[in-house]
């Protein structure tokens, strides 16, 4: 589906963004131009990122702490 007809921006086009490391709608602003004319499609765009974020994050998070890390 388009989501930015404005510069011609789909669904596919951002969750291709999203697997090369976009993380943000400041991010996609900048890679694809979304949001940047009108701005009426910033909502479905954002919508779209946060979809494709939580299917690309993993299902849990361990986190390990060293004692070498440790701020004295």
């Amino acid at each position: 589906m388009i989501v930015c007809i404005c510069n011609n921006v789909s669904d596919r086009a951002i969750r291709q963004a999203v697997n090369e490391g976009v993380t943000s709608m400041v991010a996609l602003r900048s890679t694809l131009n979304v949001g940047t004319c009108c701005g009426k499609c910033h909502r479905c765009a954002k919508k779209v990122l946060r979809e494709c974020l939580s299917q690309s994050a993993p299902a849990s998070q361990v986190m390990v702490f060293h004692p070498s890390m440790m701020a004295a």
